[in-house]
């Protein structure tokens, strides 16, 4: 099912080299593989570090490995031989796209930045996955989700909202980076589509979720001079989290005005006041609000406020664990969960989120063994042997 002829969605005919480890690249290339592009996973003797960093059938198969790299091709290249650098340049060859997440010194030392990549394929489009960008003072440092996250004012806003510096509990840098990537690769894509040329893409995930924090938090410190602080009151309101219920919690947003009044009419709260009667007003007591809803929303269940919410069109949700989501309604309907056999067994992905009315994506295929595909892919090349052979992976159950 790997094959790239045997593909199907709006990326069925891209070709895509990718040495890129971890989350940040992976996450990219995971989705343009479910899309549809024959994506060509090159991974050193030893592996990506991701294989092993959390639980899996068998060693080398971590559940985050497996997600993100399903429906890949892996192939085993060391890239310090000179038989595994002429086999990769042979794949450049015929690549539309080339992504990667080393350091620009260590790529360039290898003889594949840009410049090289573009001698050989002028048209490929060329990203490049850093912590920080090439142009500024911090170029080389290293970088990790957590420290990006610490770095572009994420950990602030959480101690703004909740008194202490807290990473957010998701690798948001990783995946919005993957996500910048991906939208990029695919407007270059476009762009060659129209013109014929190839370019190269930079993108780092420090700038990536500098933009991201500030689309609201810029906020008056945007203006010339400043009217406030970068922060959006909203959202960093100690008072904002889920509401405590008589028997749990419930998320609600009783926000524009009509939702307001059709919440005022019904519950008929004895702080009720014409000085929170439009969003205006309640925007600058925000925090007062929150803390005098949270007092109301105590005295029901959480089901009474659910069926009441909902029938008054004002968003409400219950608190639901990532695990729950397996199991839940909508997403079972809309077919969010795709099951895939593998040599370990069948695997129940989350799949696309994306619906296309013409050319749907899927998951095409369980994520690879190291190198499984290095013999397949260099004989495609019309190269005659593997550049290197991977150490076999032995099964066992459990946790690795």
């Amino acid at each position: 099912m790997t094959q790239s002829a045997n593909r199907s969605g709006p990326l069925a005919g891209v070709r895509v080299v990718d040495l890129t480890a971890m989350v940040f690249g992976p996450y990219c290339t995971q989705i343009m593989a479910d899309m549809g592009a024959d994506v060509i996973k090159i991974e050193p003797p030893e592996g990506d570090n991701t294989r092993n960093i959390s639980i899996g059938p068998v060693p080398g198969m971590s559940g985050v490995f497996v997600n993100v790299n399903r429906g890949k091709r892996s192939v085993v290249l060391d890239l310090r031989s000179d038989d595994g650098r002429r086999a990769l340049q042979t794949l450049i060859e015929s690549a539309d796209v080339f992504i990667h997440s080393m350091r620009a010194k260590a790529i360039a030392k290898l003889g594949f930045a840009y410049e090289d990549v573009a001698a050989i394929n002028s048209k490929i489009v060329y990203v490049n996955c850093y912590g920080y960008g090439r142009r500024g003072p911090d170029k080389d440092l290293t970088a990790y989700d957590d420290t990006i996250q610490a770095e572009c004012g994420l950990t602030a806003v959480q101690q703004k909202l909740t008194g202490e510096a807290n990473f957010v509990g998701s690798i948001v840098a990783d995946k919005i980076a993957g996500l910048t990537a991906l939208y990029s690769a695919m407007m270059a894509l476009f762009h060659r589509e129209r013109t014929g040329e190839g370019q190269e893409i930079e993108i780092g995930m420090f700038e990536t979720m500098a933009s991201f924090v500030l689309v609201e938090h810029a906020n008056g410190a945007m203006f010339s001079p400043p009217l406030g602080e970068a922060f959006y009151p909203r959202a960093v309101s100690r008072n904002r989290k889920p509401y405590r219920t008589k028997d749990g919690h419930i998320a609600a947003l009783v926000y524009n005005d009509k939702q307001w009044n059709a919440f005022m009419q019904a519950v008929k709260p004895d702080w009720a006041s014409d000085a929170f009667a439009t969003l205006a007003q309640r925007a600058k007591h925000i925090d007062a609000i929150y803390a005098l809803l949270g007092d109301t929303f105590a005295q029901r269940t959480t089901q009474e406020w659910l069926d009441l919410l909902r029938a008054l069109d004002i968003p409400a949700a219950p608190l639901r664990t990532p695990g729950e989501l397996f199991d839940n309604p909508h997403l079972n309907a809309v077919g969010m969960f795709e099951t895939v056999e593998s040599e370990q067994g069948p695997v129940r992905f989350p799949g696309v989120p994306a619906w296309f009315s013409r050319t749907p994506g899927h998951v095409h295929g369980p994520a690879p063994m190291l190198g499984q595909h290095t013999r397949e892919v260099l004989d495609e090349a019309g190269l005659a042997a593997p550049a290197a052979q991977p150490k076999p992976e032995a099964k066992r159950d459990g946790v690795l």
